[in-house]
């Protein structure tokens, strides 16, 4: 009998389900600075848009006429970016790159609002080589070649990573793409071998390994950023959030969304043998 009641009051509380448009309040578009400095030229950018409404569709609008530039706080040099229409993001003038060790303030100036931050280029890990392994499909693993990365850290401190994927000229940016660790299990992980486990890849397949060492703000930063994109918003699911941003604004607190991250890059590019019968 009390099998029953619960099977009840489920069928009654699937019943009286029904689609609920919450009317939120219209709020002034926020800006959206994403910045990536680091020591390789080719990944430096700073995309800047602007919020939308919770309801709008499309994608989001573009700021085209910004003042953005980098300064190195220990020489006092500054880099000017300028806007790139065919990338829709700004670029350093004369591919300029930053340097290990080397401190730097993100300056973007938004008609008369000025967004500031601050970051460390670390020193970087080691990443000693990637090793191809092609695996049979088992519970929970698609058949496929897996890589594992293999390397040393020799920090105490600061221990704050993420790997980027780029499988034939692609980025993958799912939210199931995003790699991050630190040292809450020490610093062995290269040493014993960090795989891809997630990644199964296909013969011929050209992977791009990207390994980044973090500053802490910005690995807070794409922490709360993933656990953001995994919210589905269900009854045990804490309210969505926006990440908080390591960015802020000059002579106030005027809202700003996204965050500056400042790295050292380790690049490692694989090919996928075709060689598995």
């Amino acid at each position: 009998m009390k099998y029953l009641i619960v099977i009840f009051a489920l069928i009654l509380f699937s019943s009286c389900q029904e689609e609920v448009v919450l009317d939120l309040d219209t709020l002034e578009p926020i800006p959206v600075i994403e910045a990536i400095w680091t020591d390789n030229s080719a990944i430096n950018q700073v995309k800047i848009t602007l919020s939308k409404d919770y309801y709008q569709e499309g994608d989001n609008e573009v700021v085209e006429n910004a003042d953005v530039s980098i300064r190195n706080i220990d020489s006092g040099g500054v880099v000017i970016f300028f806007y790139s229409p065919a990338n829709k993001k700004y670029l350093a003038q004369n591919g300029l790159r930053g340097i290990v060790g080397q401190r730097y303030e993100l300056s973007v100036r938004i008609d008369d609002k000025v967004y500031l931050s601050n970051g460390t280029i670390l020193p970087p890990p080691v990443l000693d080589s990637v090793v191809v392994e092609f695996k049979d499909e088992r519970l929970f693993r698609d058949e496929g070649y897996y890589l594992t990365v293999y390397g040393k850290i020799p920090f105490t401190e600061n221990n704050n990573y993420r790997i980027r994927i780029v499988e034939n000229d692609t980025l993958k940016n799912s939210r199931f793409d995003y790699l991050l660790f630190d040292d809450s299990f020490g610093t062995a992980i290269l040493d014993d071998g960090f795989e891809l486990s997630g990644f199964p890849f296909k013969a011929n397949d050209k992977i791009r390994l990207e390994l980044f060492r973090l500053n802490q703000s910005a690995f807070d930063y794409l922490n709360q950023f993933v656990s953001l994109l995994f919210n589905d918003g269900g009854l045990f699911s804490p309210p969505p959030q926006n990440p908080q941003s390591n960015i802020r604004q000059e002579n106030g607190d005027g809202p700003v969304l996204g965050y500056f991250m400042t790295s050292p890059v380790l690049i490692e590019t694989v090919l996928i043998p075709d060689d598995q019968p």
